[in-house]
């Protein structure tokens, strides 16, 4: 009896430190939503709101945090990816104006990808409080760039070619454009280049320009996309933004391969 007993604890040791010693590709890699740059008072994109169901999504291969702390080394330890959609440029009503990135934010951030991590930023709509001069500083350290040159809403097939989302429908709801410096060491490229010839949805701005880019900066991979709202519930569920319904899209599989592939998976 005693010796069955020591061999069973000797086999519930060993599980133990089989768990243990797991490989990280068998764990959920985490992914952060930070909040940090939004304003006091912006509930545009809320992780319990309009951004509910497209982190719900995620849960299914990833830990989801959520935090509206500065994302400094130790609230990035352990992080996989971190998201940071329509930074604010002012206050909303009396609340305190919004933290804008600033240089140690960019330094942390930047480390963060270079040793390995997934960075997605999402700019936005005009009239919806974004904040570019100071993600710019951010986004330049991987030849990436936001500019206030907007493009209107349109459902875009996006090309096969394109790594992780090659084929998929993005119910794209109106933005503003990347610029890539294509001699930077992180390698940016352009993934959705909008398609003049592709009629918008409200027959309006329609030009030529970047709306998805990446970079490969270090063992890190960094996106940068032009609309934050073709992630909110809205969208996904074609209730439709603004009186545009973008219906065929599938944006929350979109927003799942993308998120894998920032994570490295």
């Amino acid at each position: 009896m005693i010796l069955r007993r020591l061999l069973s604890l000797i086999y519930l040791c060993c599980v133990a430190l089989q768990a243990d010693a797991a490989p990280a590709s068998a764990r959920k890699p985490v992914f952060l939503y930070c909040l940090h740059f939004q304003a006091p008072g912006e509930n545009r994109y809320p992780a319990e709101g309009s951004y509910k169901d497209a982190l719900d999504l995620l849960r299914r291969d990833f830990e989801v945090r959520v935090s509206d702390a500065r994302p400094t080394a130790t609230l990035l330890a352990g992080v996989d990816v971190v998201l940071i959609s329509n930074p604010n440029e002012k206050a909303v009503g009396t609340n305190p104006p919004p933290v804008h990135v600033g240089a140690a934010d960019a330094d942390a951030l930047a480390r963060f990808v270079e040793r390995g991590g997934g960075l997605v930023v999402l700019g936005n709509q005009e009239g919806h409080n974004l904040e570019i001069d100071d993600v710019n500083l951010l986004l330049t350290r991987f030849g990436l760039r936001f500019t206030n040159r907007y493009h209107d809403a349109k459902l875009i097939p996006v090309p096969a070619a394109t790594p992780a989302i090659g084929g998929s429908r993005w119910g794209y709801y109106t933005g503003n454009e990347v610029l890539i410096d294509t001699g930077h060491k992180a390698r940016p490229k352009a993934w959705v280049v909008n398609d003049p010839a592709q009629p918008t949805a409200t027959t309006k701005r329609n030009d030529p320009g970047i709306l998805l880019a990446a970079a490969t900066p270090g063992r890190g991979r960094v996106l940068a996309a032009t609309d934050a709202g073709w992630l909110t519930g809205n969208a996904l569920h074609d209730v439709g933004i603004g009186g545009v319904v973008l219906r065929g899209q599938e944006n929350a599989e979109m927003f799942r391969r993308l998120a894998l592939w920032a994570a490295g998976r």
